[in-house]
């Protein structure tokens, strides 16, 4: 790894923790391997991340109580992207708001979320209530017939560069409108990561986000240090910053209190911030 990673702070955009101390559900025959705070925190040592955003897989469909306790050890910087029934209530979406939700997720590769019928409405809602963004784990030649809702839609991020190269221009055209898109997952993906990078930025700085998709379930290539080289050798200087942290940070609404690191060349997510306890090709799953 270059040096300049590790000395600027990283929001990891995208991660996943695995643990079978809470329920998981068989996707397709497939349960994912324990992936626990622990281990995240040891595999990330020296790329400078200082927050995240944990997502629910379809393997956790719509359980919170791993994600509450993910996010209670990870501490202030990390925000939480979960899957919610169209039923949810606002009680509900306002506990989980609590404890750190900051999104709600729309799983259309795999399921194990609320439905692309329900997408408007419950967007809106979760939007109305407490503020919450809306992701999809998409693949972007598919977003034609879903481009008007999404234009709409209070804030969107797309997942894992929108998976397909066939699929840029309509991703680009979202893009224009606010989309914001994550450069994660380059070993489920059927493109050139950077040709993608440099059309986005190209469109609009503000809309990447970084992320490691760790621990990169069902890629046929697992996240490597190299890729967030590829991501500052393609982003360059003008806007690494924005890409590594501010993007994501605007975008999960990081308050005062979970403010911008300072950088440092140690600085990484072994370091726990003070918290008090509360509760590539080939596509995968995410």
């Amino acid at each position: 790894m270059s040096n300049r990673i590790p000395q600027r702070p990283v929001f990891d955009a995208h991660l996943h923790i695995i643990d079978p101390r809470f329920p998981l559900i068989e996707n397709d025959g497939y349960l994912p391997t324990a992936f626990s705070v622990d281990q995240y925190r040891e595999r990330v040592t020296g790329l400078g991340i200082r927050g995240g955003a944990v997502v629910s897989g379809s393997f956790q469909g719509f359980d919170q109580s791993y994600l509450r306790d993910a996010l209670a050890r990870l501490g202030p910087t990390y925000a939480g992207v979960t899957q919610v029934p169209a039923t949810v209530t606002d009680e509900e979406i306002t506990e989980l708001d609590a404890a750190g939700v900051r999104a709600v997720r729309f799983n259309v590769r795999r399921g194990g979320s609320a439905t692309l019928d329900e997408l408007d409405r419950l967007a809106r809602r979760v939007h109305d209530v407490a503020g919450w963004r809306t992701e999809l784990y998409i693949d972007a030649r598919t977003l034609p017939d879903l481009a008007t809702t999404l234009a709409a839609l209070p804030s969107v991020s797309i997942d894992h560069l929108g998976l397909h190269r066939d699929g840029l221009r309509h991703l680009l055209k979202l893009v224009e409108q606010g989309v914001k898109v994550k450069a994660t997952g380059f070993g489920r993906v059927d493109l050139d990561p950077a040709d993608v990078m440099t059309a986005i930025v190209k469109t609009n700085p503000a809309a990447l986000m970084v992320g490691t998709d760790l621990p990169s379930t069902r890629a046929r290539r697992p996240f490597v240090d190299e890729d967030f080289e590829l991501i500052a050798e393609t982003v360059g200087e003008e806007h690494l910053d924005a890409v590594l942290w501010g993007n994501a940070a605007a975008f999960y609404r990081l308050t005062a209190g979970r403010r911008r690191p300072t950088p440092q060349r140690t600085a990484d997510a072994t370091r726990s911030p003070d918290r008090p306890h509360r509760p590539g090709t080939g596509h995968g799953l995410a």
